[in-house]
């Protein structure tokens, strides 16, 4: 169902042959060679029920990914950073029956292939395996196409945008908003390769994503930034975009950057809207058919739930973590009385608990980049044996700073019991491939 449907938008029946269907680092197929192409790949892989694709920043992977899908087919795309270990244990888990490695997008078919049912599966996304080894989870063609037209609905996204980003295509926002979600709105795609902010700059787009690593590269290059002026729309995800990089952003290109936010699990459930404002650090509302729940009291912060169509059916070996259709997503938020959702962090790593106060990680980490001289900030607890937890700062900083002078900064700004106790002046904050900081990494070696 949602292979046919989402190719259709560039490719159905009556609607006019785009010539620049999909650009990636500068390679172009057309609606129709996407097609064609796709087709092929189908054709290789029919009857196979699951195939895994080697998802690099390539024109071979968005033809691999929707010929698999056409031919009813779950994809697994393998990250193009897994080690060997990694690698074998997402094959081996998925049951993938065919890896597809060399994909020829000259080669064409006609072939025409059954709609899949809705619930079966289309995707499985492998989480991140920061708490044990990866899961893989499994959505259908019903919950890709749940996710991507509330998304759609949300930002005003039509066949007149132009979707540029730079992303990696084995996650959510690279893979599933950025080549489903493009295709499936019947928008051209302009993958730049590497999410480098000349490349934003040069490919005249009306839509862009980007992680907040590539809109703090951005801002770094005003040149670059402001040819983003002539946007309709910026989004930003996949971590939580620091305050004042939202206000650099805004500054230099005119646009207040749409937040959203999402898991593999749930794809996009809270996001602001084109149509709306937009509140620096603060993620919006749910999206269509979706509703949340936070476990706290009078506005505190606690665990975020949440429940909608476009949540996962299942993992990989056992069923979905699901009770009365609601998905406990292990991350901290706010629910302002306006409803309004800000996303503090993860509640194994972001919520500490200091002397009897509730603290969020990402408050201390904004106040921490307001100041002149902080270029990323991370924070976390660590064991203290008066307060239970310490709050703990890791910070790169461009210019000679002490660490006193940031825990006095950030006192200056939030309650004085939100201060760090500790200050560690790093040259780089471990990330991942989507730019977030991995907060289980800090206090190793490498710092």
């Amino acid at each position: 169902m949602v292979a046919m449907r989402l190719i259709a938008g560039t490719t159905g029946p009556g609607s006019a042959d785009r010539p620049d269907a999909v650009s990636v680092a500068g390679r172009t197929l057309s609606s129709e060679a996407l097609l064609g192409a796709s087709l092929a790949v189908a054709d290789e892989v029919h009857g196979a029920t699951v195939v895994a694709v080697d998802a690099t920043p390539t024109l071979e992977t968005v033809v691999a990914v929707l010929g698999g899908l056409l031919a009813g087919a779950a994809v697994v795309p393998v990250p193009a950073d897994a080690g060997p270990a990694e690698r074998e244990h997402i094959l081996r888990d998925s049951g993938a029956h065919h890896t597809l490695t060399d994909v020829d997008v000259t080669r064409r078919s006609s072939s025409s292939y059954p709609v899949p049912a809705p619930d079966d599966a289309a995707l499985i996304m492998y989480t991140s395996g920061t708490t044990g080894a990866p899961k893989g989870v499994v959505h259908t063609h019903a919950s890709l196409e749940a996710g991507v037209d509330a998304v759609a609905e949300a930002w005003d996204w039509t066949p007149d945008d132009r979707l540029v980003h730079g992303l990696p295509l084995f996650h959510v926002h690279g893979l599933v908003l950025g080549v489903l979600g493009a295709t499936r709105a019947g928008s051209p795609l302009v993958h730049t390769g590497k999410p480098q902010p000349e490349r934003y700059a040069a490919a005249g787009g009306t839509l862009y994503f980007g992680v907040p690593t590539v809109w703090s590269r951005v801002c770094a290059q005003p040149a670059a930034a402001r040819a983003l002026t002539r946007a309709r729309l910026l989004v930003s995800g996949s971590a939580a975009l620091p305050v004042p990089v939202f206000e650099r952003l805004h500054a230099l290109t005119g646009h207040r950057p749409v937040e959203r936010y999402g898991m593999t699990e749930t794809l996009i459930t809270i996001s602001s809207r084109a149509d709306g404002p937009r509140r620096a650090g603060h993620v919006g509302f749910p999206v269509r058919g979706v509703q949340t729940r936070v476990d706290a009291e009078d506005g505190a912060i606690g665990e975020l739930s949440v429940r909608g169509p476009m949540l996962l059916r299942r993992y990989v070996h056992q069923p979905a973590d699901l009770v009365d259709g609601w998905f406990r997503t292990g991350d901290i938020a706010r629910k302002d009385p306006d409803g309004w959702h800000r996303i503090v962090g993860r509640a194994s790593t972001d919520l500490i608990k200091s002397g009897g106060y509730r603290i969020g990680a990402g408050e201390v980490e904004d106040a921490l980049l307001a100041h002149p001289a902080v270029r990323e900030a991370a924070v976390i607890g660590t064991p203290h044996a008066d307060l239970g937890e310490a709050v703990t700062a890791y910070v790169v900083v461009s210019t000679t700073v002490g660490d006193g002078e940031l825990a006095d900064f950030v006192a200056r700004h939030l309650s004085i019991h939100k201060r760090p106790r500790i200050v560690h002046l790093v040259e780089a904050l471990p990330r991942n491939a989507m730019g977030k900081v991995q907060k289980k990494r800090l206090g190793g070696p490498m710092l």
